[in-house]
């Protein structure tokens, strides 16, 4: 019997490849082909992916990069791309087409509404990406990862939770140690690009904790490139033992070693929070369309897992309030952790491989 197929389309960042990687997972486990539709900026984000999804590049392009020029020839390279993706599909049809937003998504989505495949789209933040807003009336069902997910007039959504990658789930409510007096580990992450405002604010806010505090703290600090070594250097001179890299490919291992997380609030790593099980500090990205990133936050917070921090309000001295406030606390500490994990969807993959396998069972639209 030929093995099903399942087409996933998605790219950018992370915060698209890293649910697209889990529904892969999922999806060969239980025995079906996967193949993984990105551009070259996708595609360096695929390397977790296991090694029998085939990867295809096609092309795709934004309105939000570029000059006048490359701005022009962005929908010729989106058509390119779309026809591109229609024959690919003529040739391999797939069972299901499961869209995870980004504008690397375009082509596959559009060659599959073109064909008119069975076809799915993933939001994984409280706010419908553009490339989703796009396709949320064209497709056959609507899977979200936040709840609740502000959808159109007339589009129900199905809540499935943000799927985790294996590496993430095989953590799933690890032991928790409580923060006290001896070596501490603090994990500072910016979604996986870094983020600047975590740079300029985090190192002095550590450097602001009493003395006793700060010589057990060990921190694992994701930054960009470009302010790596300023980072690294003001630790250093603060005496606070740092890690400083661009990205961290152990992530899940340094989340699980941490007595508290300092991030972004994308959907990813709010899913992994939840998931692992550990009190955060939340600062979401104010220019975040439709602010997804408050949205995004909200439930570990209403859930007393995790403080939320608005980027206008965060400061050296107000983090490093929140932060002793977290530090200083063992049993609140504990309490956030459990919290965190009672409000995770770990099944989310399972959730969304059952609606895969919902959807190829109706076969193509009539």
């Amino acid at each position: 019997m030929k093995q099903p197929l399942l087409l996933i389309a998605a790219g950018g960042t992370g915060g698209h490849m890293f649910p697209a990687q889990a529904l892969a997972e999922e999806m060969l486990r239980r025995g079906w082909r996967v193949k993984l539709s990105t551009d070259a900026r996708g595609a360096r984000y695929t390397g977790g992916f296991p090694h029998s999804t085939q990867i295809e590049q096609i092309s795709s392009a934004t309105f939000a990069r570029g000059g006048l020029l490359a701005k022009a020839a962005v929908p010729f390279r989106i058509a390119g791309g779309v026809l591109g993706a229609i024959f690919k599909m003529m040739r391999d049809k797939p069972d299901v087409v499961v869209g995870f937003g980004g504008y690397p998504s375009i082509p596959a989505m559009a060659a599959a509404t073109a064909l008119r495949l069975p076809r799915m789209i993933h939001e994984q933040n409280g706010v419908l990406g553009r490339v989703n807003q796009v396709f949320a009336k064209r497709v056959l069902a609507v899977a979200c990862g936040t709840w609740p997910t502000e959808l159109p007039e007339g589009i129900e959504g199905y809540y499935v939770g943000n799927p985790v990658r294996r590496a993430v789930l095989e953590r799933a409510e690890a032991g928790y140690i409580v923060p006290g007096d001896y070596p501490m580990e603090l994990l500072v992450i910016g979604g996986s690009q870094g983020a600047r405002v975590l740079s300029d604010v985090v190192p002095p806010a550590i450097a602001q904790l009493p003395i006793e505090m700060v010589r057990n703290i060990r921190v694992s600090h994701q930054a960009r490139e470009e302010d790596m070594d300023r980072v690294a250097e003001y630790y250093a001179q603060a005496g606070i033992d740092a890690d400083v890299q661009p990205f961290f490919d152990d992530v899940p291992r340094r989340m699980t070693e941490a007595q508290l997380v300092i991030s972004r609030s994308g959907a990813s790593s709010v899913a992994d929070i939840g998931v692992i099980g550990r009190p955060s500090i939340l600062i979401p990205f104010a220019a975040a369309t439709g602010d997804h990133q408050t949205a995004n936050a909200r439930g570990l917070v209403d859930a007393g897992a995790a403080i939320l921090i608005p980027e206008d309000a965060l400061t050296p001295a107000s983090l490093a309030e929140q932060i002793h406030a977290v530090l200083d606390n063992p049993n609140g500490a504990l309490q956030m952790a459990s919290a965190a994990h009672g409000h995770a969807k770990p099944a989310a993959a399972l959730e969304l491989a059952v609606m895969v396998e919902t959807l190829a069972g109706r076969g193509t639209e009539e």
